[in-house]
């Protein structure tokens, strides 16, 4: 099975810089993308950001120019980092990977426990 590691959150001001990181582990055949989610108390989980194989991402309209995705792929790990913060963007980060394992080779859609960040104004 895939674990997913997050770090990175943390308490800033607005205005202010953080870069998260997630790292994937485990029996990985390949892994087709990653993403980031957000969950804000009281609201519904939704998409930041993801990036695919072939290194194409989308954001969401909220973040476009703040925030960017990017992957390493020998650390099968994913970073966003994050630029001029504010205080909507206060929320549960959540990594999302969906992979192929091994044993037989199935599908996978793994989730992180989440790393908060929280923006002060």
């Amino acid at each position: 099975q895939v674990q997913l590691l997050e770090s990175g959150g943390g308490l800033v001001q607005a205005g202010g810089s953080l870069r998260l990181s997630c790292a994937a582990s485990g029996s990985i055949v390949s892994i087709n993308r990653m993403g980031w989610y957000r969950q804000a108390p009281g609201k519904q989980r939704e998409l930041v950001a993801r990036i695919v194989t072939r290194d194409s991402t989308n954001y969401a309209d909220s973040v476009k120019g703040r925030f960017t995705i990017s992957r390493d792929n020998a650390k099968n790990t994913v970073y966003l980092q994050m630029n001029s913060l504010q205080s909507e963007d206060t929320a549960t980060y959540y990594c999302h990977v969906g992979v192929v394992v091994r044993s037989p080779d199935r599908y996978l859609e793994v989730w992180g426990q989440g790393t908060l960040v929280t923006v002060s104004s």
